[in-house]
């Protein structure tokens, strides 16, 4: 199974909210399931925003899934579209390496940044998904704290959001689990 069908499949099983199929019906309009995760770190390839995605989903449910006191179908937005602000925000340009063994310069495809709404990182995440599906308050906190202290701005603010939001805790946690232990090998561009 390929990481756009895993990651249909989580989508159509698990989210079914107001809004959900005309969100993920504007997805597909969008480069999600082609773009890279990030330019030259974990998934920068093609596809590797969809395995990174995916990825971690399958961590969150692996490490910290409660049935008790979580939801299944907030587990699935979260992790599935913590990074739709990465949708349309790279694109693929080359540049020149020297071939170590032949001497010679070449040109290689690479991954750069053009972000057309620059709106940050998470709250933007959280912005296009409710063009489309209300979010609940600790999805939306979850979404916008992910990347945790990797952001510019913060300060008290994620502690009180960590503090508040178990589930926020949890992605961030499957995020970086994901981005630094199991994705490792995934940083080449693939055209």
């Amino acid at each position: 199974m390929t990481a756009k069908e895993e990651f249909m499949k989580i989508y159509t099983d698990n989210i079914t909210r107001k809004g959900s199929a005309e969100l993920l019906e504007w997805i597909q309009k969008t480069d999600f399931f082609t773009a890279p995760a990030s330019t030259k770190f974990h998934c920068a390839c093609e596809h590797g925003l969809v395995m990174h995605s995916v990825s971690v989903f399958n961590t969150l449910m692996e490490k910290h899934f409660d049935e008790e006191h979580d939801s299944i179908e907030s587990f699935a937005i979260c992790a599935l579209l913590h990074d739709l602000c990465k949708a349309q925000f790279y694109k693929v340009s080359t540049r020149n390496v020297k071939n170590d063994e032949t001497g010679q310069w070449e040109k290689v495809p690479y991954y750069s940044v053009e972000d057309s709404f620059p709106y940050g990182h998470g709250e933007k995440s959280v912005f296009l998904i409710e063009r489309f599906m209300r979010l609940k308050l600790e999805e939306a906190m979850a979404i916008r704290w992910h990347m945790g202290g990797f952001e510019d701005s913060g300060g008290y603010t994620i502690s009180q959001a960590y503090e508040r939001y178990p589930l926020a805790v949890k992605l961030h946690l499957a995020d970086l689990e994901s981005t630094y232990l199991r994705e490792k090998g995934t940083s080449t561009v693939r055209k």
